[in-house]
């Protein structure tokens, strides 16, 4: 047979079958994802003082206080990068909480965000400054409320009433240079590249975890925890 057909069909064969054995190789792999860490439990529900709750739901939670418009930057921010892409996740709701006074500015604060789209998933819940200091106080924060009860920091909770987020933060670089631990347990709206690199995909591997728990293979330990535990263990020692 000519060398140059014998060429062609060894490199047809190749483009062939490599493909097809890789995709042979994935087929029996067990896909684990790593956990998003629980930062807290317990976080207070708002059924008790608003017609919506954090029960069942994936929440991102704001306050947006006592002039939402001020928030307007963060509020657009949260929408265009983080709502807009995970609205159409079963049990995913953003929740907004103001203060009564606000109620003449939220239609104002709507048309800066809605961008001719529905806000379906996004709710606003107008709570007293006692119930809106109650509801933060529940979260882990290492920053208070603003004086107008607003931030613009948004937190992440489970289905089960659990604050998720990082425990630990560093960078691949920091873990090897044995950087002092420091966590992420709230997202700033205002900070795009922490929503965009961070909170995005948090969100991501919370609905992974909640959709591979429904599929009954999910392993629950995670990376981050391991590493944290490890480098307790060896300050310990």
């Amino acid at each position: 047979m000519d060398k140059k057909l014998v060429i062609r069909y060894t490199v047809l064969g190749i483009l062939f079958f490599l493909p097809v054995a890789f995709l042979l190789m994935l087929l029996p792999a067990k896909h684990n994802y790593n956990a998003l860490d629980i930062v807290k439990g317990n976080i207070q529900d708002l059924q008790t003082v608003s017609e919506y709750e954090l029960k069942d739901h994936i929440t991102v939670l704001a306050f947006f206080g006592k002039d939402p418009l001020q928030k307007a930057t963060a509020a657009s921010n949260l929408k265009e990068l983080i709502y807009d892409k995970f609205k159409g996740f079963k049990k995913f709701q953003i929740i907004a909480i103001l203060s009564p006074d606000a109620k003449g500015n939220l239609d104002v604060l709507k048309r800066e965000i809605e961008s001719h789209e529905d806000l379906k998933y996004w709710h606003f819940a107008f709570l007293s400054d006692e119930e809106t200091q109650n509801i933060f106080n529940s979260l882990q924060s290492d920053r208070p409320l603003n004086d107008d009860l607003s931030t613009s920091r948004v937190f992440i909770v489970d289905m089960d009433l659990n604050q998720r987020g990082r425990l630990d933060d560093r960078t691949e670089r920091e873990q090897e240079n044995n950087h002092v631990v420091y966590d992420l347990t709230s997202y700033d709206c205002v900070e795009v590249a922490i929503l965009k690199n961070k909170m995005s995909e948090d969100m991501r591997v919370l609905f992974t975890e909640y959709r591979e728990k429904r599929k009954g293979d999910f392993d629950s330990s995670t990376r981050r925890a391991n590493e944290l535990k490890g480098v307790t263990d060896e300050q310990e020692n």
